[in-house]
């Protein structure tokens, strides 16, 4: 017996699914997150509510899965065992992708309206922060192992330290970095580290 499709199920085009995520990083930059709607989103992308609905079920699984999906996530940097090569590694994944267009104009938004929004907070940490905090986490306990970091490294600070330096100069204080800064990022947190390798 042949099974029939179920009536009614949707077929995601890629093509639609492309064009959603294209205007929702353009009313990102231009509405911001508070102001930004399912509707506004769907008149961009030529298509119906219903399209994005059968994607994401809220403005906040949209914009979070559209984020997560086409950053560069730590995850994607290799560890070669050598900790000023790998850290230095995360250090310079962070820094392109809080500089790239368009996060460079969305991610201060969304912080912002995070700080408004427990639930955004915490879907920003669970689906954008984790990836990243968990590739950290790797490399930290692989220098410990190893004897590159002391064995009572405080390893959720030192997850931070990096982070710190880029978010601060980059969102925070919207500073210019120069050629250097990621190397002196690097040498920083080792030196906080107390890494017995430079």
């Amino acid at each position: 017996m042949t099974r029939r499709a179920l009536y009614g199920a949707a077929v995601l085009q890629p093509e639609v699914t492309a064009a959603i995520v294209s205007a929702v990083l353009a009313e990102l930059v231009e509405r911001g997150y508070a102001r930004l709607s399912m509707e506004g989103v769907a008149k961009r992308a030529a298509t119906s509510k219903n399209a994005l609905y059968r994607r994401w079920p809220t403005k906040q699984d949209m914009v979070l899965a559209v984020l997560a999906d086409i950053g560069v996530p730590m995850s994607d940097v290799a560890e070669t065992g050598d900790l000023r090569r790998d850290l230095r590694a995360a250090a310079e994944s962070m820094a392109a992708w809080l500089a790239a267009e368009p996060y460079s104009k969305i991610i201060p938004d969304l912080i912002a309206e995070a700080q408004r929004t427990p639930a955004l907070a915490e879907a920003i940490s669970t689906t954008i922060a984790a990836p990243r905090r968990a590739h950290l986490r790797s490399l930290v306990a692989g220098a410990i192992s190893r004897g590159d970091l002391p064995t009572d490294t405080d390893v959720e600070m030192a997850q931070d330290i990096v982070a710190a330096l880029i978010y601060w100069r980059m969102v925070v204080r919207q500073a210019p970095t120069e050629p250097d800064f990621i190397d002196r990022v690097t040498d920083t947190a080792l030196r906080a580290l107390g890494a017995t390798t430079t």
